[in-house]
């Protein structure tokens, strides 16, 4: 385990520390229903030295556990498990578990532990000891401690949140048989619609200046990673590459296998059917990043959530994992997400947003571009996207002999 309790288990980890009577318990109970319902999922981790108490003698569970099982109970508004102590079951083991599903990790004492700490002075004590390390504040004893742990805990957090690594996914495993070829060989004017999305998610998350959570909060661990076996343009074929996780369709096969490959870091995704994507558009996902928001998905021009353009955070991309350990159905995949309480739709329409999955859909962006371009050739040297209709004329083999105009 390190000190960067940050980034090292997916989830930021506070522990909060100090002597025997400096408050400890007492200022996470009065802390934690404020941090709820500022809505952000809260575990703590309390350490006891001398053990402790958590069942009643004589019955059925503890019996159970006395005869040396493990024991699960669950009822209508609580679950309990109890184990045997464990070399498995170690705190770094319990805080990764922890941090699947929550926000915010507290861990009460643990003083001498590698983790960042806020450090409470009892009421004869006004100094942090020595070898006490990796300090983030230190409270004194009075009643102003609350206010200050939650306006530390506010910034602290936020800051957190976004220290963990990002990358950009690049999903080109789906295959698309009404467009008659991979997607992501479909061209757009002068590039493809991999090329497209690709500079796009590049120029968002893995240039300089840009990253985590804006600018000058790139990520060094991050990066543009090719998610699923499809074919790509030579241009994107150094980039590296993921496949699907063996068995699933869709968007959640690409997924399932960036979270495997990088459980404790965030992914900002796109499909290769978004002739507009630009960075402004994945920059508008990356900078509504925040603690309490799992998965951040685009608007479709329809309303509804799109997830192949979207920002996952590792909580939610574990959703996902316990959805088909569950036996969940497959096809729902990941829509398992779209009413999460944790998943928040991003307000605004952005043109990168729209998507194509058919050539007449194709042919209508082209027109679409052209006429935009039509106003301004006069007072610009701006390039009009080259024959564009007749490119895609020869390109999709039409029915009957019919061209793309003749369609529309």
């Amino acid at each position: 385990m390190n000190g960067n309790g940050q980034t090292s288990f997916g989830s930021p980890v506070l522990a909060v520390c100090g002597y025997s009577g400096s408050g400890k318990t007492t200022l996470l109970e009065a802390a934690i229903p404020r941090l709820v319902a500022r809505g952000v999922s809260v575990a703590v981790v309390k350490h006891d030295a001398h053990g402790f108490v958590v069942d009643q003698e004589g019955k059925d569970s503890a019996r159970l556990f006395r005869a040396g099982a493990t024991v699960a109970l669950r009822g209508p508004a609580e679950q309990f498990l109890r184990r045997n102590a464990s070399s498995a079951l170690t705190l770094e083991a319990t805080l990764w578990d922890l941090a699947r599903d929550h926000d915010l990790v507290l861990v009460e004492g643990h003083k001498d532990t590698p983790l960042p700490k806020v450090w409470l002075n009892g009421p004869e004590a006004s100094s942090l000891p020595a070898g006490v390390t990796d300090t983030q504040a230190v409270l004194p004893w009075d009643t102003g401690r609350l206010s200050f742990f939650l306006a530390f805990i506010n910034e602290w957090l936020s800051k957190a949140w976004l220290s963990r690594p990002l990358f950009a996914g690049l999903l080109v495993g789906g295959k698309s048989s009404r467009m008659g070829r991979p997607k992501q060989m479909v061209s757009f004017g002068s590039s493809t619609l991999a090329e497209i999305a690709a500079h796009a998610l590049n120029a968002a998350v893995c240039e300089p200046g840009i990253g985590r959570g804006g600018a000058g909060q790139q990520s060094p661990d991050g990066g543009l990673v090719l998610l699923g076996a499809g074919e790509v343009p030579n241009t994107l074929q150094a980039l590296p590459r993921l496949p699907d996780v063996p068995g699933l369709d869709g968007p959640i096969a690409g997924l399932l296998a960036a979270h495997r490959w990088a459980p404790s870091a965030a992914w900002v995704v796109a499909a290769c059917d978004h002739p507009w994507l630009s960075a402004t558009d994945i920059q508008a996902l990356v900078h509504e990043r925040r603690p309490g928001a799992w998965a951040i998905l685009s608007r479709q021009p329809d309303g509804h959530p799109c997830p192949t353009l979207a920002l996952y955070e590792p909580q939610s991309l574990n959703v996902l994992e316990r959805s088909l350990l569950a036996g969940r159905p497959d096809e729902m995949g990941i829509a398992v997400l779209f009413d999460h309480p944790r998943t928040s739709i991003h307000s605004r329409l952005n043109p990168g947003s729209i998507h194509i999955s058919t050539p007449q859909e194709l042919m209508a962006e082209v027109e679409r571009a052209n006429a935009q371009l039509a106003g301004s050739l006069a007072a610009s040297h701006s390039e009009q996207i080259p024959d564009a209709a007749a490119q895609i004329d020869q390109e999709f083999d039409w029915k009957a002999g019919w061209t793309m105009r003749e369609l529309l």
